[in-house]
């Protein structure tokens, strides 16, 4: 449980810097810096992305012992991939093709997906083998190089360039900080499989092509955007939905960090079933941590903007983000609770499915929705998009896969944010600030807590009683 930590350092290290950069760059070089970023996360995720999971699937410290041609497979395959990277990166760079935005860009786009891929990569093999202190040290080394170079390099350079290229330095620089946990034995290239690969590989393509879909709709956006009102709009909406989705993914993946692994670990030693059963009570937990946390966010969104968000993009920030909050729960669920019920069954289909949905949705959505003078019209359309993809995923897990949490988690978590709710709206009406934000996550917390453990949500009262008898033990035992 120690991983969450550093998951949410990480979490928060990322959200701090993406404001800074916003800060540094303003709303239409922001919007150049965010349209590569779209760029390098597609790239990412439809190159490098199924090494990624099979490594948090099929690999573990038993593996690590006993089966070093898994390690070896992972090494190899990421190797090749990122060789063809370095190369089109380089050829984009010299042959400068027509593009939707700059040659210099998308050639950076590119070397920022390969140097993210590759962190993401290292992490996911420390995670599978719950190395915390290794996880740990990966985060803080990344982040800590990035306050320093994206975000010094922005401020001095107001350079979308420049934070792109102090990106990749700051990965660079963190994996030369662990590279002994990183480096195996035994797992020269020459010890790869075949068939191993192609396993790895038939095993992620379904998820890829899914989050790939999803993962187009705010690229399509911004690049509609662009053209239709220019860079300063795509960085205005950009900003509000990329710190909406860090705020929800940070709580949605640290938790599920640890549930999937235990959920996988439970397949390996117990069998099929007992993974089911797991998946369910994550299901249950997901819902619960997320609902409120959307809430929550858009509770404090007055005094967080006045707070944090850079000046250049208030107004407009609390506009976007209030019309993309139910985007926000719907894109939290799907990525961290109800996938995961799928990819524990091996039924991928769904999620493909769902995305084209979802990605139709969008589309379907901006030729409808009115014309707008700024951006209302695209966040209007992401929202739906992602609820669109979140309804179908649902409904398909009803028909195939009865993995459901218990309605007393689903009830009770919507009952307890209701009261959240409630409170958290008389305390809007006062003036925002500190004092406010601090009041309105203290009672709010305080509140949703209170109704979860009376409501037993999630299973909150046994945690809580074996945490507090793990601790009356450990101090009768000192």
């Amino acid at each position: 449980m120690r991983l969450i930590l550093p998951f949410l350092l990480n979490s928060l290290l990322n959200f701090a810097v993406g404001l800074l950069v916003a800060k540094a760059l303003g709303p239409s070089e922001y919007g150049r810096f965010m349209l590569a970023l779209a760029i390098a996360v597609v790239v990412q995720t439809l190159v490098f992305d199924w090494l990624r999971l099979a490594a948090t699937r099929f690999y573990s410290e038993r593996d690590r012992r006993e089966r070093p041609q898994i390690r070896a497979t992972l090494d190899s395959a990421f190797a090749a991939l990122a060789a063809v990277a370095v190369v089109l990166a380089l050829a984009i760079w010299t042959l400068r093709p027509a593009l939707p935005i700059a040659s210099d860009l998308a050639a950076l786009a590119i070397g920022v997906s390969l140097a993210n891929a590759l962190f993401d990569f290292a992490t996911a093999i420390v995670r599978a083998r719950f190395q915390d202190r290794a996880y740990a040290v990966l985060v803080i080394a990344k982040n800590s190089l990035a306050l320093l170079l994206t975000v010094g390099g922005a401020f001095l350079f107001h350079s979308a360039k420049v934070a792109l290229v102090g990106m990749m330095i700051s990965v660079a620089g963190c994996l030369v900080a662990g590279r002994r946990t990183l480096m195996e034995p035994d797992t020269g290239f020459g010890r790869s499989e075949g068939a191993l690969m192609r396993r790895f590989l038939a095993y992620g393509l379904p998820i890829i092509f899914a989050a790939v879909l999803y993962q187009l709709v705010p690229l399509a956006n911004r690049t509609l955007l662009s053209h239709v009102d220019g860079f300063a709009q795509v960085g205005l909406l950009s900003l509000a939905f990329e710190t909406g989705v860090r705020i929800v993914g940070a709580i949605g993946s640290a938790i599920d960090v640890v549930l999937f692994q235990i959920a996988v670990r439970a397949e390996q030693t117990d069998g099929a079933e007992a993974a089911r059963a797991q998946i369910s009570r994550n299901l249950g937990a997901v819902f619960a941590i997320v609902l409120p946390a959307v809430a929550g966010a858009w509770l404090i969104l007055p005094s967080f903007e006045a707070l944090f968000v850079p000046e250049s993009f208030r107004g407009a920030y609390g506009r976007y983000f209030t019309l993309m909050t139910p985007g926000l729960f719907a894109f939290a669920m799907m990525n961290y609770g109800v996938n995961t019920a799928f990819q524990l069954a091996h039924r991928l289909t769904p999620l493909v499915l769902a995305a084209f949905i979802a990605f139709f949705a969008d589309f379907l959505a901006l030729a409808l929705l009115p014309p707008t003078a700024d951006a209302t019209r695209f966040a209007l359309a992401q929202s739906i998009s992602s609820m669109s993809g979140l309804v179908a995923l649902v409904a398909m897990l009803f028909l195939l896969e009865p993995m459901w949490p218990r309605a007393r988690d689903i009830l009770g978590a919507a009952a307890a944010t209701g009261a959240m709710l409630a409170t958290g709206l008389v305390l809007r009406g006062l003036p925002p600030g500190a004092t406010t934000l601090a009041l309105q996550i203290g009672m709010g917390a305080a509140i949703y807590a209170a109704l979860a453990y009376a409501l037993d949500v999630a299973g909150l009262r046994g945690v809580a009683r074996a945490r507090l008898s793990e601790e009356q033990s450990r101090l009768e035992n000192v």
